[in-house]
C-alpha cells in the first residue's frame, strides 16, 4: 500500500488518498472502509446514449464517483473488495443519489473520507503502507493424499492450493498401486510450490506433517529437483523447514507456528507473535486463571485495575456496524496503551484469529491476579445455574 496524500483536521475528521499495490492490500482496505464513510475512486459505469435518429445504445465509460457507502463486500481467495452506495458527487453520467458499485483495483488510488479517524484505524495504514510488513511465510500442510500450500502474511492466511490425490492402501506383497499414487501426489505438491511460492520475496517455507510424510516428501522434491536441475528449488534449499503437524489440514498450521524451532526462524513475523501470544494466554488460563480472562466486560474490568499486560483483539471487532460498540473496543485499546499494556490486533483471517473469534473475540493476560474478577465470573456462572 502508498500512501499519496494525509489530510486529517484536529478533531479527527478528513480524508487519506491510498494506492493498493497488492492484493493483500485489498484485506486492509477491507477494514479500513466504515459504512457511512465517503469514497472517491475511479471506475466504469454503464452509459445509455441516444443518436440524433433516435436510436438507443449503451456503452461503458470510466469516470470518478464519490459514494456514501451503504455496503462493503469482501472475497477473500480472489482479494476483491465491492462498495456499494450512492453518489454525493455531481457527475455527468450518474445522477445525484443514483446507486453505484465500485470494484476497488490494485494500483488505482482511492479517496477514503471519514468524520472520525479513530487509533486504530490510523495504526492500520501506518502497517499497510510499511514494506517490512511483506508475505514473509509459506506453509505446506499435508499428510498422504491432501495437501493445503497456504501463504502466512502478517494479516492473513491464505489457501493459494489445494491437493488432493486418491491413495490407494498397501496390499500384502505388492505395494505398486500405492507407491505409484504417492509419487503422483507428490508431484502435484511439488507443481503447487513452485507457481504460488514467490521465492524472493519468502523467507521461510514449513513443511508441517504427521508421521514421515514431510520427510519422504522432501526427499522426493530435491531428488527430482537435482534429476530435473531446478536451480529455484536447489538454491532455495535451507528456506525449507520440516515440522510437526497432526494433519493436512488448514487448521493445523497453528501447531507448525507454535514449534520453538519454528518460533525462532520466524521471530521477527507479526504471525508467530500472534500464535507465541494466544498460546501464552491459554498457558496462562490453564496454570494461573486468575490472570487470563476473555469477554469485554471482564477484560474492562481488568483494565480499569490497570492490570492488563497484553490485550488480545480480534480485527473483525472493529468493522462492527454499531458506532457506539466499536468506539468501545478502540476506547480499552488506548487505554490499555496508556497503561503500558501490549496490544496485539489478530486477524480473523489468521488460523490464530479464528481461535480467538470463539473466545469472544477479546482476551487479555494480565499482570496480577485480579480476585474480584473471578469472584464475578462464579457468580454469574451460579446465576446461570
Amino acid at each position: 500500500m502508498r500512501l499519496v496524500r494525509k489530510d486529517i483536521e484536529k478533531d479527527n475528521a478528513g480524508q487519506v488518498t491510498l494506492v493498493p499495490e497488492e492484493p493483500e492490500d485489498m484485506w486492509h482496505t477491507y477494514n479500513l472502509v466504515q459504512v457511512g464513510d465517503s469514497l472517491r475512486a475511479s471506475t466504469i459505469r454503464k452509459v445509455q446514449t441516444e443518436s440524433s435518429t433516435g436510436s438507443v445504445g449503451s456503452n461503458r465509460v470510466r469516470t470518478t464517483l464519490t459514494l456514501c457507502v451503504e455496503a462493503i463486500d469482501f472475497d477473500s481467495q480472489a482479494c476483491q473488495l465491492r462498495v456499494k452506495g450512492t453518489n454525493i458527487q455531481e457527475n455527468e453520467y450518474v445522477k445525484m443519489g443514483a446507486y453505484h458499485t465500485i470494484e476497488l483495483e490494485p494500483n488505482r488510488q482511492f479517496t477514503l473520507a471519514k468524520k472520525q479517524w479513530d487509533s486504530v484505524v490510523l495504526e492500520r495504514i501506518e502497517q499497510a503502507c510499511d514494506p517490512a510488513w511483506s508475505a514473509d511465510v509459506a506453509a505446506v500442510v499435508m499428510q498422504e493424499g491432501l495437501a493445503h500450500i497456504c501463504l502466512v502474511t502478517p494479516s492473513m492466511t491464505l489457501t493459494r492450493a489445494k491437493v488432493e490425490v486418491n491413495i490407494p492402501r498397501k496390499r500384502k506383497g505388492n505395494c505398486s498401486q500405492h507407491d505409484r499414487a504417492l509419487e503422483r501426489f507428490y508431484e502435484q505438491v511439488v507443481q503447487a510450490i513452485q507457481r504460488h511460492i514467490h521465492f524472493d520475496v519468502v523467507k521461510c517455507i514449513l513443511v508441517a506433517s504427521p508421521g514421515f510424510v514431510r520427510e519422504q516428501f522432501c526427499d522426493y522434491m530435491f531428488q527430482q529437483a537435482v534429476k530435473t536441475d531446478n536451480k529455484v528449488l536447489l538454491e532455495n534449499r535451507s528456506k525449507f523447514l520440516q515440522v510437526h503437524a497432526s494433519s493436512g489440514h488448514k487448521y493445523s498450521l497453528k501447531e507448525a507456528l507454535c514449534d520453538p524451532t519454528v518460533a525462532s526462524r520466524l521471530s521477527d513475523t507479526k504471525a508467530a507473535g500472534e500464535v507465541k501470544a494466544l498460546d501464552d494466554f491459554y498457558k496462562m488460563l490453564q496454570h494461573e486463571p486468575d490472570r487470563a480472562f476473555y469477554g469485554l466486560r471482564q477484560v474492562e474490568k481488568a483494565n480499569e485495575a490497570m492490570a492488563i499486560d497484553t490485550l488480545l483483539i480480534s480485527d473483525e471487532l472493529f468493522r462492527h456496524q454499531d458506532v457506539a460498540t466499536r468506539s468501545r473496543y478502540v476506547r480499552l485499546v488506548d487505554r490499555v496503551k496508556e497503561n503500558a499494556g501490549t496490544v496485539r490486533i489478530f486477524s480473523s483471517l489468521h488460523v490464530s484469529g479464528e481461535q480467538l473469534s470463539q473466545l469472544t473475540g477479546v482476551a487479555a493476560i494480565l499482570r496480577f491476579p485480579v480476585p474480584e474478577l473471578s469472584d464475578q465470573e462464579d457468580d454469574s456462572s451460579s446465576e446461570e445455574d
